[in-house]
C-alpha cells in the first residue's frame, strides 16, 4: 500500500502491543491520571495499531480500553482521544450523528464530513451509521435538512460521483451550463449546479472550473457566492475549495476554526485527527506560507491543557 502525502502520524516501527497495553493500564490504574502517558502511546501510533491496542487491552486485562479512556478522561481532551481511537468511517458516522443530535443541527460539520469523501468512503459510513445507530443516514439527512440543501446532501450521500478522468470536450459545456444556470440568468436553478458539481468527477471539476473563468471572467467560488446563500453556498464551496486544493482546504478550514472570538474546537479535532495519517505534514506548510505563523503556535494559543498537548503531538 503506497505511503500518503505528508502524514504526521505514522505506523510506529518499534509497535509492541504488550507494552502499549501495559503502559496504559498502569496510566489509568489507581488514584489520578497519567495524562502524558496516554498521549505519549496513543498519538504515536497509527489508527491501525489503536485498534490492536483495544483488542490486546481486553484480551490481557478483560476490560474496555474505551470505556476506561471514557472513564478517566473529560472535556475536548476526551473527545480527541476517542476520535483518534476509532476506525475513520466510524469517527465519520459519529460526526454525522452528533451533528443532527438534539435540538438544532450542525450543518457545516456534515457539510465538512460528507462533501470530503469520496464513493468508498461514503459507503462505508453509511454501513457504519447504520449498524452503529440503528438509523439510515439518508433518512436522518432528509429529517434534519430541507430544500436545495437536502437534495444537494441526499445526493452525495449515495456515493455515486463519477470518478473517471476529466473529458476535456465536455469541460466548456458543462462551464457554460453553470454560467446560464447561475450568472447567466435571472434566479438559479440549482438543479444544474447539483447535477455537474455533485456527480462529475474531482479531475473532471477541476477543468469545468478553469473553463467557468473563461466564460464569466469570474471565479466559480465568486459566482456561488453571488447565486447561493448560508448551508446551499457553504456546501457548494466546500466542494470547490476541497476539489481544486485539498491541503489549503483544510488550512482554511484550521484558521477558521480559530479566527475570531472562541475557538471551535470540534473542528480543530475533526481536521487534525482525519489528516494526521494523510497529508498534516502538507497542511502545516500551506498553512505557515498563509498565515505566517506555524499551525503549532496557533493552537497554542487557542487551546490548553492536555488538550493542546495531545493536539500539538499530532501536529508534530
Amino acid at each position: 500500500m503506497a505511503s500518503a502525502p505528508g502524514p504526521t502520524v505514522t505506523p510506529y516501527a518499534g509497535f509492541d502491543k504488550d507494552a502499549d497495553t501495559v503502559a496504559l493500564r498502569k496510566a489509568m490504574k489507581g488514584l489520578g491520571t497519567d495524562e502524558k502517558a496516554i498521549i505519549d502511546v496513543l498519538a504515536a501510533r497509527s489508527n491501525a495499531q489503536r485498534q490492536e491496542l483495544i483488542l490486546q487491552f481486553k484480551t490481557a486485562y478483560g476490560r474496555d480500553l474505551i470505556s476506561d479512556l471514557k472513564s478517566e478522561l473529560s472535556g475536548h481532551f476526551e473527545d480527541a482521544i476517542l476520535a483518534l481511537m476509532s476506525p475513520p468511517d466510524l469517527y465519520d458516522a459519529k460526526c454525522l450523528k452528533k451533528a443532527m443530535k438534539g435540538l438544532g443541527t450542525d450543518e457545516s460539520a456534515i457539510i465538512e464530513v460528507l462533501c470530503t469523501r469520496n464513493n468508498k468512503q461514503i459507503h462505508m459510513i453509511r454501513d457504519r451509521y447504520k449498524k452503529e445507530f440503528k438509523h439510515d443516514l439518508e433518512k436522518d439527512l432528509k429529517d434534519e435538512t430541507s430544500g436545495n440543501f437536502k437534495r444537494i446532501l441526499i445526493g452525495i450521500s449515495q456515493g455515486g460521483r463519477d470518478e473517471g478522468p476529466a473529458d476535456a470536450s465536455r469541460a466548456a459545456a458543462d462551464a457554460q451550463t453553470l454560467y446560464k444556470a447561475g450568472e447567466g440568468k435571472l434566479g438559479t436553478d440549482e438543479s444544474e449546479f447539483q447535477r455537474i458539481l455533485v456527480a462529475k468527477s474531482a479531475a473532471h471539476l477541476r477543468l469545468v472550473f478553469d473553463e467557468y473563468e473563461k466564460v464569466s471572467k469570474k471565479s466559480i467560488e465568486k459566482a456561488i457566492k453571488s447565486e447561493m446563500s448560508r448551508d446551499l453556498e457553504n456546501a457548494y464551496l466546500t466542494i470547490v475549495g476541497f476539489f481544486r486544493n485539498p491541503v489549503e482546504f483544510y488550512a482554511d478550514l484550521l484558521q477558521k476554526a480559530m479566527v475570531g472570538v472562541g475557538t471551535d474546537e470540534d473542528r480543530l479535532i475533526r481536521v487534525i485527527v482525519s489528516r494526521s495519517e494523510w497529508d498534516l505534514e502538507l497542511i502545516k506548510s500551506t498553512y505557515m506560507h498563509k498565515y505566517k505563523r506555524t499551525l503549532v503556535d496557533a493552537v497554542k494559543s487557542e487551546v490548553s491543557g492536555d488538550f493542546r498537548k495531545l493536539l500539538i503531538a499530532l501536529i508534530k
